[in-house]
């Protein structure tokens, strides 16, 4: 049975190896291997996600017994408007389709709720299959961003909201 439990600063590795394992089968299609491996250094460093943590993202890890099928990281975004952002959330592919995905998102959408937030913003490829995912836990597309991410790497994504 797959369970949730909060990540702590000795789980960044599992979440780093979840991503590292993840993202070819995710993107290679849509922005190649440099870019992956430009955007896995960037934001899936120890140390990067060290600063997450200690800058209050929270992760939570799907597994089930000894094993971890996937992740998923939120934050707050706008303490006024109560707005949490969808930061990560992944899951190895050969689980694709086993429902980890629908309890990580529904277990983000009950802490966010029992938080007070207002709204959950993701941002997502526009060529992601992920995006057909959000839409059907209930997201919608809220804008089109064209982000530089550096190193003359760009973004393309679609900011999708899911309000309370």
């Amino acid at each position: 049975m797959i369970t949730i439990r909060k990540a702590k600063e000795e789980d960044l590795e599992i979440i780093r190896d979840i991503a590292t394992e993840t993202w070819p089968d995710a993107y290679l299609d849509i922005i190649g291997q440099k870019q992956i491996d430009y955007m896995l250094d960037k934001m899936y460093s120890r140390g990067e996600l060290l600063k997450q943590l200690m800058d209050g993202h929270i992760f939570l890890i799907a597994e089930d017994g000894g094993n971890q099928y996937g992740f998923a990281g939120y934050s707050i975004i706008d303490h006024d408007e109560r707005i949490y952002k969808l930061h990560k959330l992944y899951v190895l592919p050969s689980s694709h389709g086993k429902g980890v995905g629908k309890i990580l998102i529904n277990e983000v959408f009950n802490q966010v709720k029992d938080a007070g937030a207002s709204a959950l913003q993701l941002n997502v490829n526009k060529n992601n299959k992920a995006k057909e995912f959000y839409l059907k836990a209930g997201f919608t597309v809220k804008e089109s961003v064209n982000l530089d991410i550096g190193n003359g790497y760009f973004m393309d994504d679609y900011v999708m909201e899911y309000k309370f």
